[in-house]
Protein backbone atom coordinates (compact mmCIF):
# COMPACT_ATOMS: atom_id res chain seq x y z
CA UNK A 1 0.00 0.00 0.00
CA UNK A 2 2.74 2.61 0.87
CA UNK A 3 4.41 1.75 -2.54
CA UNK A 4 0.99 2.26 -4.08
CA UNK A 5 0.34 5.69 -2.55
CA UNK A 6 4.08 6.85 -3.95
CA UNK A 7 3.34 6.16 -7.12
CA UNK A 8 -0.39 7.44 -7.22
CA UNK A 9 1.28 11.08 -5.68
CA UNK A 10 3.92 10.64 -7.97
CA UNK A 11 1.56 10.23 -10.92
CA UNK A 12 -1.09 12.53 -9.80
CA UNK A 13 1.93 15.14 -9.35
CA UNK A 14 3.31 14.87 -12.56
CA UNK A 15 -0.11 15.03 -14.13
CA UNK A 16 -1.01 18.30 -12.34
CA UNK A 17 2.32 19.93 -12.40
CA UNK A 18 2.95 23.32 -13.88
CA UNK A 19 5.74 22.18 -16.14
CA UNK A 20 3.79 18.95 -17.58
CA UNK A 21 0.30 21.55 -18.58
CA UNK A 22 2.19 23.04 -20.34
CA UNK A 23 4.47 20.75 -22.53
CA UNK A 24 6.43 22.51 -24.99
CA UNK A 25 8.01 21.49 -28.48
CA UNK A 26 10.36 23.40 -30.76
CA UNK A 27 7.69 22.83 -33.72
CA UNK A 28 5.52 25.08 -34.01
CA UNK A 29 2.57 24.39 -36.67
CA UNK A 30 2.26 27.48 -39.40
CA UNK A 31 -1.23 26.78 -40.64
CA UNK A 32 -2.85 26.74 -36.89
CA UNK A 33 -2.52 26.51 -33.25
CA UNK A 34 0.22 24.85 -31.57
CA UNK A 35 0.70 23.25 -28.30
CA UNK A 36 3.56 23.94 -28.19
CA UNK A 37 5.13 27.64 -27.15
CA UNK A 38 7.95 30.02 -28.40
CA UNK A 39 10.83 30.04 -26.10
CA UNK A 40 9.30 34.29 -25.59
CA UNK A 41 5.99 32.87 -24.59
CA UNK A 42 7.61 30.26 -21.72
CA UNK A 43 9.89 33.03 -20.34
CA UNK A 44 6.51 35.09 -19.90
CA UNK A 45 4.62 32.32 -18.53
CA UNK A 46 7.68 31.09 -15.94
CA UNK A 47 8.62 34.96 -14.95
CA UNK A 48 4.01 35.43 -14.47
CA UNK A 49 4.29 32.14 -12.27
CA UNK A 50 6.92 33.16 -10.77
CA UNK A 51 5.14 36.42 -10.07
CA UNK A 52 2.57 34.74 -9.19
CA UNK A 53 3.79 32.34 -6.10
CA UNK A 54 6.45 34.29 -4.82
CA UNK A 55 4.42 37.85 -4.77
CA UNK A 56 0.69 37.35 -5.42
CA UNK A 57 0.23 34.10 -3.19
CA UNK A 58 1.43 35.36 0.21
CA UNK A 59 -0.49 38.34 0.28
CA UNK A 60 -3.92 37.28 -1.44
CA UNK A 61 -6.18 36.55 1.67
CA UNK A 62 -4.56 40.17 3.45
CA UNK A 63 -6.45 41.50 0.00
CA UNK A 64 -9.37 39.93 0.84
CA UNK A 65 -9.77 40.19 4.10
CA UNK A 66 -9.06 44.24 4.19
CA UNK A 67 -10.22 45.29 0.29
CA UNK A 68 -7.15 47.24 0.18
CA UNK A 69 -6.07 47.85 -3.58
CA UNK A 70 -2.71 46.25 -4.50
CA UNK A 71 -0.57 48.77 -5.01
CA UNK A 72 2.57 47.11 -4.49
CA UNK A 73 1.36 44.54 -6.84
CA UNK A 74 0.80 46.74 -9.25
CA UNK A 75 4.33 48.34 -9.11
CA UNK A 76 6.51 45.72 -9.22
CA UNK A 77 4.14 43.77 -11.97
CA UNK A 78 4.50 47.20 -13.85
CA UNK A 79 8.14 46.88 -13.26
CA UNK A 80 8.51 43.31 -14.54
CA UNK A 81 6.69 43.82 -17.74
CA UNK A 82 3.42 42.05 -16.54
CA UNK A 83 1.15 45.02 -17.15
CA UNK A 84 0.80 46.81 -20.47
CA UNK A 85 2.41 43.94 -22.34
CA UNK A 86 0.03 44.31 -25.53
CA UNK A 87 0.68 47.97 -25.60
CA UNK A 88 2.22 48.12 -29.13
CA UNK A 89 6.13 48.40 -29.83
CA UNK A 90 5.51 51.49 -31.85
CA UNK A 91 4.18 53.21 -28.21
CA UNK A 92 7.09 52.03 -26.16
CA UNK A 93 5.28 48.62 -25.08
CA UNK A 94 5.78 44.47 -25.48
CA UNK A 95 3.78 44.68 -28.22
CA UNK A 96 2.38 40.96 -27.18
CA UNK A 97 -0.48 39.02 -28.72
CA UNK A 98 -3.58 37.73 -26.60
CA UNK A 99 -2.44 34.06 -26.67
CA UNK A 100 0.54 35.03 -24.24
CA UNK A 101 -1.81 37.67 -22.17
CA UNK A 102 -3.99 34.60 -21.66
CA UNK A 103 -1.03 32.72 -20.71
CA UNK A 104 0.11 35.67 -18.17
CA UNK A 105 -3.52 35.94 -17.34
CA UNK A 106 -3.67 32.25 -16.12
CA UNK A 107 -0.71 32.32 -13.69
CA UNK A 108 -1.74 35.29 -11.83
CA UNK A 109 -5.17 33.93 -11.68
CA UNK A 110 -4.12 31.10 -9.74
CA UNK A 111 -2.93 32.85 -7.03
CA UNK A 112 -5.59 35.84 -6.64
CA UNK A 113 -8.14 35.99 -9.05
CA UNK A 114 -8.53 39.72 -7.54
CA UNK A 115 -5.49 40.83 -7.71
CA UNK A 116 -5.12 39.20 -11.43
CA UNK A 117 -8.75 41.49 -12.27
CA UNK A 118 -6.95 44.84 -10.42
CA UNK A 119 -4.10 44.34 -13.28
CA UNK A 120 -6.33 43.16 -15.77
CA UNK A 121 -9.02 45.65 -15.70
CA UNK A 122 -5.89 48.08 -17.23
CA UNK A 123 -6.00 46.17 -20.36
CA UNK A 124 -9.76 46.01 -20.90
CA UNK A 125 -9.40 49.92 -20.21
CA UNK A 126 -6.21 50.44 -23.18
CA UNK A 127 -7.59 47.88 -25.41
CA UNK A 128 -10.29 50.48 -27.19
CA UNK A 129 -7.38 53.11 -27.26
CA UNK A 130 -4.98 50.07 -29.20
CA UNK A 131 -7.77 49.52 -31.39
CA UNK A 132 -9.27 53.03 -32.25
CA UNK A 133 -7.16 55.81 -31.02
CA UNK A 134 -4.98 57.95 -33.22
CA UNK A 135 -1.42 57.85 -33.10
CA UNK A 136 -1.36 61.28 -30.97
CA UNK A 137 -3.61 59.42 -28.41
CA UNK A 138 -2.14 56.79 -28.18
CA UNK A 139 1.40 58.26 -27.65
CA UNK A 140 -0.17 60.46 -24.83
CA UNK A 141 -2.50 57.97 -22.84
CA UNK A 142 -0.58 54.75 -23.85
CA UNK A 143 2.83 56.18 -23.42
CA UNK A 144 1.87 57.61 -20.29
CA UNK A 145 1.06 54.06 -18.97
CA UNK A 146 4.54 52.98 -19.51
CA UNK A 147 6.11 56.10 -18.03
CA UNK A 148 4.92 55.54 -14.43
CA UNK A 149 2.82 52.58 -12.70
CA UNK A 150 -0.70 54.14 -13.34
CA UNK A 151 -3.74 51.78 -14.51
CA UNK A 152 -6.73 52.57 -16.75
CA UNK A 153 -10.75 51.79 -16.76
CA UNK A 154 -13.27 50.59 -18.97
CA UNK A 155 -16.07 53.03 -18.00
CA UNK A 156 -19.35 51.18 -19.98
CA UNK A 157 -21.43 49.35 -17.16
CA UNK A 158 -24.95 51.52 -15.41
CA UNK A 159 -26.63 50.90 -12.97
CA UNK A 160 -29.70 49.81 -15.31
CA UNK A 161 -27.39 48.93 -18.58
CA UNK A 162 -24.79 45.82 -17.61
CA UNK A 163 -25.33 43.35 -20.03
CA UNK A 164 -28.07 45.66 -22.17
CA UNK A 165 -25.06 48.10 -23.16
CA UNK A 166 -27.93 49.86 -25.73
CA UNK A 167 -29.27 50.80 -22.87
CA UNK A 168 -26.91 53.21 -21.50
CA UNK A 169 -28.25 56.82 -20.64
CA UNK A 170 -24.84 58.82 -20.38
CA UNK A 171 -25.06 61.88 -22.28
CA UNK A 172 -22.17 63.59 -24.17
CA UNK A 173 -23.44 66.98 -25.83
CA UNK A 174 -20.95 68.71 -28.67
CA UNK A 175 -20.74 72.31 -27.46
CA UNK A 176 -18.48 73.83 -29.31
CA UNK A 177 -15.27 72.21 -29.52
CA UNK A 178 -16.34 69.96 -26.16
CA UNK A 179 -18.41 67.69 -24.93
CA UNK A 180 -20.55 67.90 -21.93
CA UNK A 181 -20.78 64.43 -20.29
CA UNK A 182 -23.49 63.84 -17.94
CA UNK A 183 -25.08 60.37 -16.38
CA UNK A 184 -23.81 57.21 -13.93
CA UNK A 185 -21.31 54.45 -14.51
CA UNK A 186 -21.74 51.59 -12.54
CA UNK A 187 -19.40 48.38 -11.77
CA UNK A 188 -16.97 50.41 -12.92
CA UNK A 189 -13.15 48.17 -12.18
CA UNK A 190 -10.61 50.03 -11.40
CA UNK A 191 -13.11 53.13 -10.55
CA UNK A 192 -11.56 55.02 -7.76
CA UNK A 193 -7.54 54.25 -9.04
CA UNK A 194 -7.90 54.83 -12.95
CA UNK A 195 -5.46 57.86 -14.17
CA UNK A 196 -7.89 57.79 -17.33
CA UNK A 197 -10.71 55.99 -18.46
CA UNK A 198 -12.72 54.73 -21.84
CA UNK A 199 -16.59 56.13 -21.31
CA UNK A 200 -18.99 55.55 -23.80
CA UNK A 201 -21.64 57.80 -23.85
CA UNK A 202 -24.88 58.28 -25.62
CA UNK A 203 -24.26 61.26 -28.35
CA UNK A 204 -27.30 60.55 -31.02
CA UNK A 205 -30.57 61.80 -28.62
CA UNK A 206 -33.24 60.21 -30.98
CA UNK A 207 -34.06 57.12 -28.35
CA UNK A 208 -34.95 54.80 -31.78
CA UNK A 209 -31.42 55.59 -33.27
CA UNK A 210 -29.71 52.28 -33.82
CA UNK A 211 -26.74 51.20 -30.88
CA UNK A 212 -24.15 51.66 -33.66
CA UNK A 213 -24.74 55.36 -34.27
CA UNK A 214 -26.13 56.27 -31.06
CA UNK A 215 -22.61 56.15 -28.81
CA UNK A 216 -19.37 57.70 -29.03
CA UNK A 217 -16.43 56.62 -27.36
CA UNK A 218 -14.43 59.21 -25.07
CA UNK A 219 -10.95 59.15 -23.34
CA UNK A 220 -11.45 61.18 -19.99
CA UNK A 221 -9.04 61.91 -17.37
CA UNK A 222 -9.58 61.27 -14.01
CA UNK A 223 -9.03 64.80 -12.25
CA UNK A 224 -11.83 66.13 -14.70
CA UNK A 225 -14.01 68.14 -12.78
CA UNK A 226 -16.97 66.93 -12.52
CA UNK A 227 -16.03 63.81 -12.51
CA UNK A 228 -16.50 61.59 -8.96
CA UNK A 229 -15.63 58.03 -7.99
CA UNK A 230 -18.17 56.93 -5.77
CA UNK A 231 -17.33 54.18 -2.28
CA UNK A 232 -15.46 51.42 -2.82
CA UNK A 233 -17.99 48.59 -3.21
CA UNK A 234 -17.92 45.37 -0.77
CA UNK A 235 -18.02 42.23 -3.17
CA UNK A 236 -18.66 38.60 -2.46
CA UNK A 237 -15.60 37.87 -3.88
CA UNK A 238 -12.25 39.72 -6.14
CA UNK A 239 -11.97 41.95 -3.15
CA UNK A 240 -8.66 43.11 -4.01
CA UNK A 241 -10.41 44.18 -6.74
CA UNK A 242 -11.47 48.38 -6.74
CA UNK A 243 -14.82 48.88 -7.87
CA UNK A 244 -17.17 51.78 -7.90
CA UNK A 245 -19.56 53.91 -9.37
CA UNK A 246 -19.02 56.82 -11.18
CA UNK A 247 -20.76 60.43 -11.39
CA UNK A 248 -20.25 62.74 -14.22
CA UNK A 249 -22.04 66.02 -13.71
CA UNK A 250 -20.87 68.32 -16.61
CA UNK A 251 -17.71 66.84 -17.45
CA UNK A 252 -16.39 68.68 -20.03
CA UNK A 253 -14.39 66.65 -22.40
CA UNK A 254 -11.89 67.92 -25.67
CA UNK A 255 -13.39 66.66 -29.02
CA UNK A 256 -9.63 65.61 -29.58
CA UNK A 257 -10.46 63.07 -26.70
CA UNK A 258 -13.21 61.39 -29.07
CA UNK A 259 -12.27 57.74 -30.74
CA UNK A 260 -13.36 57.69 -34.20
CA UNK A 261 -15.52 60.33 -34.46
CA UNK A 262 -19.31 60.03 -33.22
CA UNK A 263 -21.60 57.00 -33.18
CA UNK A 264 -18.38 54.45 -33.26
CA UNK A 265 -18.02 54.26 -29.70
CA UNK A 266 -20.92 51.08 -29.62
CA UNK A 267 -18.46 49.23 -32.51
CA UNK A 268 -15.39 49.70 -30.41
CA UNK A 269 -16.74 48.98 -27.08
CA UNK A 270 -18.32 45.67 -28.55
CA UNK A 271 -15.05 44.74 -30.68
CA UNK A 272 -12.70 45.29 -27.05
CA UNK A 273 -14.81 42.31 -25.78
CA UNK A 274 -13.34 40.06 -28.75
CA UNK A 275 -9.85 40.90 -26.98
CA UNK A 276 -10.44 40.77 -23.59
CA UNK A 277 -12.80 37.83 -23.28
CA UNK A 278 -10.13 35.58 -23.64
CA UNK A 279 -7.73 36.62 -20.83
CA UNK A 280 -11.15 36.26 -18.87
CA UNK A 281 -11.43 32.94 -19.85
CA UNK A 282 -8.09 32.47 -19.06
CA UNK A 283 -8.19 33.71 -15.59
CA UNK A 284 -11.11 31.36 -14.62
CA UNK A 285 -9.12 28.74 -15.77
CA UNK A 286 -6.35 29.48 -13.35
CA UNK A 287 -8.53 29.91 -10.33
CA UNK A 288 -10.31 26.32 -11.22
CA UNK A 289 -6.60 24.64 -11.46
CA UNK A 290 -5.75 26.36 -8.21
CA UNK A 291 -9.22 24.86 -7.19
CA UNK A 292 -8.26 20.85 -8.74
CA UNK A 293 -4.91 21.46 -6.72
CA UNK A 294 -5.85 22.39 -3.69
CA UNK A 295 -8.88 19.08 -3.62
CA UNK A 296 -5.80 16.96 -5.12
CA UNK A 297 -3.69 17.96 -2.00
CA UNK A 298 -6.23 17.52 0.28
CA UNK A 299 -7.61 14.29 -0.57
CA UNK A 300 -4.56 12.67 -0.45
CA UNK A 301 -3.52 13.98 3.15
CA UNK A 302 -7.22 13.76 4.31
CA UNK A 303 -7.99 10.50 5.90
CA UNK A 304 -11.75 8.52 6.13
CA UNK A 305 -12.51 4.95 7.57
CA UNK A 306 -8.31 4.17 7.26
CA UNK A 307 -7.79 5.44 3.99
CA UNK A 308 -6.90 8.75 1.98
CA UNK A 309 -10.47 10.13 0.67
CA UNK A 310 -8.23 10.35 -2.60
CA UNK A 311 -9.01 6.25 -2.47
CA UNK A 312 -12.86 6.76 -2.53
CA UNK A 313 -14.41 6.44 -5.97
CA UNK A 314 -16.95 9.17 -5.31
CA UNK A 315 -14.00 11.87 -4.89
CA UNK A 316 -11.76 10.06 -7.45
CA UNK A 317 -14.80 10.81 -10.18
CA UNK A 318 -15.45 14.77 -8.85
CA UNK A 319 -11.56 14.92 -9.54
CA UNK A 320 -11.48 13.81 -13.06
CA UNK A 321 -14.43 16.00 -13.94
CA UNK A 322 -12.42 18.64 -12.47
CA UNK A 323 -9.43 17.52 -14.99
CA UNK A 324 -11.99 17.51 -17.82
CA UNK A 325 -13.29 20.52 -16.92
CA UNK A 326 -10.20 22.51 -16.74
CA UNK A 327 -8.06 21.11 -19.62
CA UNK A 328 -11.15 22.12 -22.14
CA UNK A 329 -11.58 25.12 -20.72
CA UNK A 330 -7.77 25.73 -21.26
CA UNK A 331 -7.94 24.31 -24.82
CA UNK A 332 -11.32 26.75 -25.59
CA UNK A 333 -9.16 30.00 -24.63
CA UNK A 334 -6.39 29.13 -26.59
CA UNK A 335 -8.03 28.71 -29.60
CA UNK A 336 -9.90 32.09 -29.15
CA UNK A 337 -7.12 33.80 -28.83
CA UNK A 338 -5.10 32.64 -31.62
CA UNK A 339 -8.25 33.48 -33.55
CA UNK A 340 -7.97 37.10 -32.68
CA UNK A 341 -4.41 36.80 -33.21
CA UNK A 342 -4.94 35.77 -36.71
CA UNK A 343 -6.57 39.36 -37.61
CA UNK A 344 -9.82 37.22 -37.64
CA UNK A 345 -13.53 37.73 -35.63
CA UNK A 346 -13.66 35.61 -32.86
CA UNK A 347 -16.72 36.44 -31.21
CA UNK A 348 -17.79 33.15 -31.30
CA UNK A 349 -14.71 31.24 -29.78
CA UNK A 350 -14.04 34.41 -27.68
CA UNK A 351 -17.81 34.05 -26.16
CA UNK A 352 -17.83 29.92 -25.75
CA UNK A 353 -14.31 30.24 -24.23
CA UNK A 354 -15.73 33.09 -21.31
CA UNK A 355 -19.10 30.94 -21.11
CA UNK A 356 -17.51 27.83 -20.67
CA UNK A 357 -14.60 28.47 -18.35
CA UNK A 358 -16.98 30.76 -15.82
CA UNK A 359 -19.48 28.10 -15.77
CA UNK A 360 -16.87 25.29 -15.17
CA UNK A 361 -14.99 27.46 -12.89
CA UNK A 362 -18.05 27.78 -10.56
CA UNK A 363 -18.10 23.76 -10.44
CA UNK A 364 -14.84 23.25 -9.46
CA UNK A 365 -14.35 25.71 -7.16
CA UNK A 366 -17.98 24.30 -5.25
CA UNK A 367 -16.74 20.72 -5.73
CA UNK A 368 -13.55 21.53 -4.35
CA UNK A 369 -15.39 22.85 -1.16
CA UNK A 370 -17.21 19.53 -1.24
CA UNK A 371 -14.28 17.96 -1.04
CA UNK A 372 -13.17 19.84 1.80
CA UNK A 373 -16.23 19.35 3.70
CA UNK A 374 -16.83 21.55 6.65
CA UNK A 375 -13.35 22.93 6.15
CA UNK A 376 -14.22 23.96 2.81
CA UNK A 377 -16.61 26.23 4.48
CA UNK A 378 -14.52 27.96 6.78
CA UNK A 379 -12.12 30.82 5.83
CA UNK A 380 -9.15 29.28 7.17
CA UNK A 381 -9.11 27.14 4.66
CA UNK A 382 -7.95 28.47 0.65
CA UNK A 383 -11.62 27.20 -0.81
CA UNK A 384 -13.55 29.23 0.08
CA UNK A 385 -12.31 32.64 -1.16
CA UNK A 386 -11.71 30.90 -4.39
CA UNK A 387 -15.42 29.84 -4.22
CA UNK A 388 -16.53 33.62 -3.49
CA UNK A 389 -13.88 34.70 -5.95
CA UNK A 390 -15.19 32.50 -9.18
CA UNK A 391 -18.90 33.72 -8.56
CA UNK A 392 -17.87 37.17 -10.81
CA UNK A 393 -16.53 35.03 -14.03
CA UNK A 394 -20.74 34.31 -14.63
CA UNK A 395 -21.35 37.75 -14.31
CA UNK A 396 -18.52 40.41 -15.63
CA UNK A 397 -17.89 40.85 -19.18
CA UNK A 398 -20.99 39.28 -20.43
CA UNK A 399 -23.03 37.26 -18.26
CA UNK A 400 -22.79 33.43 -19.06
CA UNK A 401 -26.75 33.58 -20.60
CA UNK A 402 -25.66 37.01 -22.62
CA UNK A 403 -22.36 34.56 -24.10
CA UNK A 404 -24.93 32.08 -25.16
CA UNK A 405 -27.63 34.45 -26.55
CA UNK A 406 -23.74 35.74 -28.70
CA UNK A 407 -23.24 32.01 -29.67
CA UNK A 408 -26.46 31.40 -30.71
CA UNK A 409 -26.94 34.40 -32.73
CA UNK A 410 -23.45 33.31 -34.77
CA UNK A 411 -24.90 30.04 -35.06
CA UNK A 412 -28.09 31.55 -36.88
CA UNK A 413 -25.96 33.83 -39.06
CA UNK A 414 -24.32 30.37 -40.03
CA UNK A 415 -26.80 28.59 -40.89
CA UNK A 416 -28.45 31.14 -42.64
CA UNK A 417 -25.15 32.06 -44.95
CA UNK A 418 -24.71 28.45 -45.60
CA UNK A 419 -28.32 27.85 -46.82
CA UNK A 420 -28.15 30.95 -49.12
Amino acid sequence: MAFFNRLAVRSVHQLTSSNCRYVSTSHVTPGGPSFGLTEEQKQMQEMARKFSREEVLPVAAHHDKTGEYPWDIVKKAWALGLMNNHIPQEFGGLGLDVYTSCLIAEELAYACTGIMTALEASSLGQTPIILSANKEQKKKYLGRLLEEPLVAAYCVTEPIAGSDVAGIRTRAEKKGDEYIINGQKMWITNGGVANWYFVLARTNPDPKAPASKAFTGFIVERETPGLTPGRKEINMGQRASDTRGITFEDVRVPKENVLIGEGAGFKIAMGTFDKTRPPVAAGAVGLAQRCMDEALKYSLDRKTFGVPIAYHQAVQFMLADMAVGVETSRLAYRLAAWEIDQGRRNSYYASIAKCHAADMANKVASDAVQIFGGNGFNSDYPVEKLMRDAKIYQIYEGTSQIQRLIISRNMFEAAKASSS
